[in-house]
């Protein structure tokens, strides 16, 4: 037998968690005594490798735009198209789910840190001076996200900045990275056993109701996926690209059902390419946009990212407030900058996106068992945003490229 995919071992955890935890209902002491620690275990190694991750990830993203500058025009464009469309994509993210929270299913979670949950009311001025720290040990130390991404937003900056003199330092943090990439990647190889272990505490409490919220919060990803194409990529394609939509999905339909089944915006880069090029797209536009696109733009994960804070948050009863929403729409986005393109990469940035807000990042492993459902059709939204911004760099910019 061919071995089974990590998200393959991840679902099947995820249905023998589902019963176990059903024929355990009656032995709660012996889940939380002997199975739950295990998946405590696997929580804590999901926790330790979130700070390097962010920071080492988002340095590397900002490298990858170092050769921006030699295109000019067509790079910043393309970073602003790229940019706008995350920033609604965590918006509706955000406001769909909030409105309809309290019609949604609930899973019941026990967790003994929500008890300490600090909830401060800060104003936004108070809330933006917070993004800036006065060290740079204590916000690594006790995980203070926010000061985390800027802190790695600075140094990377700076690096790229200073030129050939920063080309050792950014070959350090480039070989940093793959290290721990490698190490999620270790992590990640356990995350089948760590989901059961930590998922069947919650359907003992929870009984066959989980099915329910696990449904909802499926079908409410997909809701906003769609949402976000017809509210954002449609106008756009109509308005700046000039684009009869029928014929752009028709000509990006492969690369679309190829990124549903593959589930990498990566490797269905030559499909989008070949599919943005029939559309009349100039090769160089499309072999700059394209790239650059799976590298920076998610707007699927920023979706995914927002609307599972606020569904679990719901979940546990925590009234979010201003800041808390500020501080998701703005780790969620510089987090889908940033996230690796690896089995479990949008994970360990859920723990930070949910950290920002105080939520418990427990929710996590939960969120683990549909993950690989969720991520088929972000893998989709993605490249379609980089195919419309291909078509709307085309029509916008595609005159500097025009033979002298």
């Amino acid at each position: 037998m061919k071995k089974l995919s990590l998200t393959s071992q991840i679902f099947i955890a995820l249905l023998l968690a589902i019963g176990a935890g059903l024929a355990l209902q009656n032995y709660p002491d012996f889940v939380n005594g002997y199975i739950k620690p295990w998946g405590t275990i696997f929580l804590n190694l999901l926790k330790f490798i979130v700070v390097p991750l962010v920071i080492f990830s988002i340095m590397s993203a900002i490298f990858s735009m170092n050769d921006i500058t030699k295109i000019g025009k067509l790079g910043g464009r393309a970073l602003l198209y790229f940019m706008c469309t995350t920033i609604i994509a965590t918006c509706l993210g955000l406001l769909l789910p909030t409105l309809i929270k309290s019609g949604l299913p609930k899973i019941e979670i026990d967790i003994a840190s929500l008890a300490g949950r600090d909830v401060h009311h800060f104003t936004l001025i108070d809330q933006i001076v917070n993004f800036f720290p006065s060290n740079i040990v204590q916000p690594i130390a006790n995980m203070t996200m926010m000061q985390v991404i800027v802190i790695a937003l600075f140094f990377a900056v700076a690096i790229v900045h200073i030129g050939e003199k920063g080309e050792e330092a950014r070959k350090l943090v480039l070989c940093l990275d793959q290290v721990t990439q490698r190490v999620l990647w270790y992590i990640m190889a356990i995350s089948p056993f760590g989901v059961f272990c930590l998922l069947t505490p919650v359907v003992v409490v929870n009984g066959p109701t989980v099915l329910g919220s696990y449904a909802a919060l499926i079908g409410l990803d997909y809701g906003v996926f769609i949402c976000h194409i017809l509210l954002v990529y449609l106008p756009a394609l109509i308005l700046l690209g000039k684009m009869n939509p029928i014929k752009f999905f028709k000509n990006i339909g492969q690369a679309m059902l190829f990124a549903y089944s593959s589930d990498s915006s990566v490797a269905t880069i030559p499909y989008t390419i070949a599919g943005v090029e029939k559309l009349g797209v100039r090769k160089d536009i499309s072999e700059f946009v394209i790239p650059l696109g799976a590298t920076v733009n998610m707007d699927g994960v920023a979706i995914y990212l927002c609307v599972s804070a606020v569904f679990f948050a719901n979940c546990l009863g925590i009234d979010l407030t201003m800041n808390d929403y500020f501080a998701l729409a703005f780790s969620a986005t510089i987090a889908s900058i940033g996230t690796p393109g690896i089995p479990g990469g949008s994970l360990a940035l859920m723990a930070m996106v949910f950290a920002s807000a105080g939520i418990p990042v427990e929710c996590v492993a939960i969120a683990a068992g549909i993950d690989r459902l969720v991520d088929m059709a972000r893998t989709v939204m993605s490249i379609t945003g980089d195919a419309s911004c291909a078509v709307v760099m085309e029509t916008t910019t595609g005159h500097i490229f025009d033979k002298k």
